[in-house]
């Protein structure tokens, strides 16, 4: 009987003992594993029964062991409720996200980011300095190829970067995607961090992703990347 009891409840640690990844896995999954409890649960009380009808009036049967499995039976249970009831909240949550992004759709968007695409004649940037400082800002194209550098003293706090598309020796680059690093040192010769960010329209919102991305200039960004807002038209 304790084999036979083993074996059923085999089936049941299996069940919880992987969290799946994703809502839908988790939906299927939780379904099944509630029909291999249901039928776990009717042929343990078959035993149970069967047992308790044959057992020796002389020599009674020890209930120790089928409370034991009774109560493991409802943790599970209850385990898979709980399982249920999240997988319900993921779901709502990526509905939530998935609105939010589609929001900024057609919105100017500024985001944290050091690469932005050359268009007309004119790549622009932001950035921000800690402190004054003498910064070399190098760009360079979509292959890691230096096309443009030079020295600059910058200020404290948030500027613009505006390129025109030459390099150093005037030559004129194509449209395409650029990528501007800084490193900068103050009066003392220590390094000063500088942070970088770039602006675009959202052309469109990939929602297959977790969480959805937001396309700007040929980049994909999450929402927690975007640091301000342009509604079009504004």
């Amino acid at each position: 009987m304790a084999d036979a009891l083993a074996t059923l409840m085999n089936p049941v640690a299996s069940a919880t003992g992987t969290a799946p990844s994703k809502t839908a896995g988790v939906t299927t999954k939780t379904a099944t594993d509630a029909t291999t409890i249901a039928n776990n649960f009717e042929t343990f009380l078959t035993l149970l029964t069967t047992q308790l009808k044959n057992q020796n009036p002389l020599d009674p049967l020890d209930t120790n062991q089928f409370t034991q499995q009774l109560v493991q039976f409802t943790q599970v249970e209850q385990q898979m409720k709980l399982n249920t009831q999240m997988s319900s909240l993921i779901a709502i949550e990526q509905a939530a996200q998935s609105t939010a992004a589609m929001a900024y759709l057609g919105s100017t968007a500024t985001v944290d980011g050091a690469t932005t695409k050359l268009e007309s004649g004119s790549a622009k940037w932001t950035f921000t300095a800690d402190k004054p400082s003498s910064a070399t800002i190098n760009i360079k194209n979509s292959t890691g190829a230096l096309v443009y550098s030079a020295n600059y003293t910058v200020n404290a706090g948030q500027q613009n970067f505006q390129w025109d598309g030459r390099g150093n020796t005037g030559t004129k680059y194509p449209d395409g995607d650029y990528t501007m690093t800084i490193s900068a040192k103050d009066a003392s010769g220590n390094a000063v961090a500088i942070s970088t960010q770039v602006s675009g329209v959202v052309d469109s919102v990939d929602l297959n992703a977790t969480p959805p991305t937001l396309q700007i200039g040929g980049q994909s960004f999450t929402a927690d990347k975007i640091k301000k807002v342009v509604r079009p038209g504004l």
